[in-house]
């Protein structure tokens, strides 16, 4: 990547002093504009979950387990933890399922209720790119939680355009600059060209002007 420390955090700094004073703490977002690639064919559309260095923000882990495995979610800080009893409770209450969906980032769910849940939220899960990770059960719960609630997802679909939060404006841009690189050395692995394949970059705060970053 031809991309250095230098010319990031430049960048990171140059955006955050764009950026209009809010209210609000805004997220510092990174874009990535593509070149070179078809998304209208299937096998060059791609969703992406990148576990940062750093946390952007909370995000909302939901876990599906039963016996000592939600016992340790609950003790983990889990903001949702379901057993199978609750999941089956579910089964004909689409609304409430779709809530759940929509509500929670990220979905944990213990290997043998994976099928279930296939069943029973793959309606919703499945179209919103949020299936669960399974996880066996002497799995460290708490280690897995804290690292969803470090991760990002990308998707790639219609336009050649990748975007997510990697910090926030009150953030060191340090931490902001190694999750940048996290994220710009995975995407780089999923294009056919690497590098070649990325046309620009702009970072930016919320409601800030983006900053350009020269490829």
């Amino acid at each position: 990547m031809p991309l250095n420390d230098k010319v990031l955090l430049e960048a990171i700094e140059e955006a955050k002093k764009k950026a209009t004073k809010r209210n609000f703490t805004q997220t510092v977002e990174l874009i990535i504009n593509l070149k070179d690639v078809d998304t209208k064919k299937p096998e060059n559309r791609f969703q992406e979950s990148i576990e940062l260095p750093h946390k952007v923000k909370d995000k909302k882990i939901c876990v599906i387990a039963s016996g000592d495995v939600a016992l340790r979610a609950r003790r983990a800080g889990a903001d949702l933890v379901m057993d199978r009893k609750e999941l089956e409770a579910l089964s004909n209450n689409r609304r409430k399922i779709k809530e759940i969906s929509k509500n929670y980032d990220y979905f944990i769910a213990e290997g043998p209720l994976m099928p279930l849940v296939g069943r029973y939220m793959g309606f919703t899960l499945g179209p919103r790119g949020k299936m669960p990770t399974p996880i066996p059960p002497n799995a460290d719960v708490a280690e897995v939680i804290e690292r969803h609630r470090r991760m990002v997802t990308l998707r790639l679909r219609g336009a050649p355009v990748l975007r997510c939060g990697v910090g926030r404006e009150d953030k060191d841009s340090k931490e902001i600059l190694e999750n940048i690189k996290a994220v710009i050395e995975r995407i780089q692995g999923r294009l056919r060209r690497g590098i070649k394949n990325i046309d620009t970059i702009y970072i930016k705060t919320t409601m800030g002007k983006p900053v350009k970053i020269k490829v």
